[in-house]
């Protein structure tokens, strides 16, 4: 088995600090694209950007690399350029072993981590060869529901399958079913009036949405499905005006179509009759963001995913989990693909971090996929 050397691992420390400290929150990727472009072009590779940033949301789009292999077989490794955007500046300072952000805010190893993990097996594919080849794929706008993957034309790749380093669990988790995802925006419109003088010449809006919340099942509606409302804004300047505006914003997500369907179907009912009883009216959109999918226990890419983390040294563990990563938007485009959990901790929360031990573990990983892969 192929295994990095002290050099590689000493060039993927400090490439991922220098990913890190570039800010690219989703929509804004274009220094770090320039980057990791520059970095695969300096390998004598052409990297080709496809024109879907304008329609992802994004200044720049995703980025597409091929490394040739002696063999027939190609593999496609993917990760995100993008963030969610940083709570304060990204200082990556290491404490104990841990990558980690010097200020009170995201490090960017959600997915960093995996970028500079490519770029490594990138340089030893072309400096030392690989039994497989490679295309490698940067999406960006991951974190604002998938729209660079869904956006990147499948028809281009060769490969026969690939993987997805996306997961913020311990090295070993194979992702075998994700879920779908709907998004449900609800803008309550009621009627403004002087609260202590002519209250009842008003119509709550906020009172609508606050009947609406209140009478959804929200959490962890069942092993599969959860449901959940992340933003209620609106209301009047003055604490004196019966509110006539209030927006929602809420998420159902379910490994079984047929659930999330009903439920979000049960929500749209709960934002009617909120709106009814305070005689609001209410514009409601719903959007299925991204479709959920299932790994074939026979699956090549899964076998020899297993395959690499034993060989590493780690036992693999098929789970499932309620979020989305861009192998959401590659299967449901009809190419498949496995997401393996990389070692990153925390993601999105402002002690987010990866331990020295997982992001070298990871490159481990990913160079023995390349042996695996080419058995498979």
């Amino acid at each position: 088995m192929t295994r990095a050397g002290e050099a590689q691992r000493r060039r993927l420390n400090d490439t991922f600090v220098e990913l890190c400290r570039i800010e690219s929150p989703f929509g804004r990727e274009r220094a770090c694209g320039d980057r990791v472009a520059g970095e695969l072009r300096g390998l004598g590779l052409e990297v080709q950007e496809d024109g879907s940033g304008p329609e992802a949301g994004s200044e720049s789009g995703n980025l597409l690399a091929r490394v040739p292999g002696p063999a027939e077989r190609t593999i496609l490794l993917c990760a995100h350029l993008d963030t969610v955007v940083p709570q304060a500046p990204i200082e990556p300072e290491l404490d104990d072993g841990r990558w980690q952000n010097a200020r009170d805010g995201i490090l960017g190893a959600d997915n960093k981590a995996a970028v500079a993990v490519i770029l490594e097996v990138a340089r030893h594919a072309v400096e030392q060869g690989a039994p497989v080849g490679l295309e490698l794929l940067f999406t960006v706008c991951e974190e604002n529901a998938l729209r660079g993957a869904k956006a990147f034309d499948v028809g281009r790749l060769r490969s026969g399958f690939g993987y997805v380093f996306d997961h913020a669990t311990a090295i070993g988790e194979v992702v075998v079913a994700s879920p779908t995802y709907y998004r449900l925006d609800a803008e309550f419109r009621g009627a403004a009036a002087h609260a202590g003088i002519r209250p009842e010449d008003g119509r709550s809006a906020i009172a609508a949405a606050a009947r609406a919340v209140a009478d959804m099942r929200l959490g962890r509606i069942d092993p599969e499905t959860t449901a959940n409302v992340g933003r209620i804004e609106g209301g009047s300047a003055s604490l004196n005006v019966v509110p006539e505006r209030c927006r929602i914003e809420a998420e159902a997500r379910s490994l079984d179509d047929g659930k999330v369907e009903s439920l979000i179907a049960e929500m749209v009912d709960r934002v009617h009759d909120g709106a009814n009883a305070a005689e609001c009216d209410v514009d409601v959109e719903v959007q299925r963001l991204f479709s959920g999918y299932r790994v074939r226990p026979s699956s090549a890419a899964l076998g020899a995913a297993e395959a690499a983390l034993r060989a590493c040294g780690y036992e693999p563990r098929r789970i499932v989990t309620g979020g989305g990563s861009d192998a959401n938007a590659l299967e449901a485009a009809g190419f498949h693909c496995v997401n393996l959990a990389n070692g990153t901790e925390r993601n999105h929360q402002p002690d987010e971090g990866v331990t020295v031990a997982a992001l070298e573990g990871m490159l481990d990983v990913a160079l023995a996929l390349l042996d695996a892969a080419a058995q498979c």
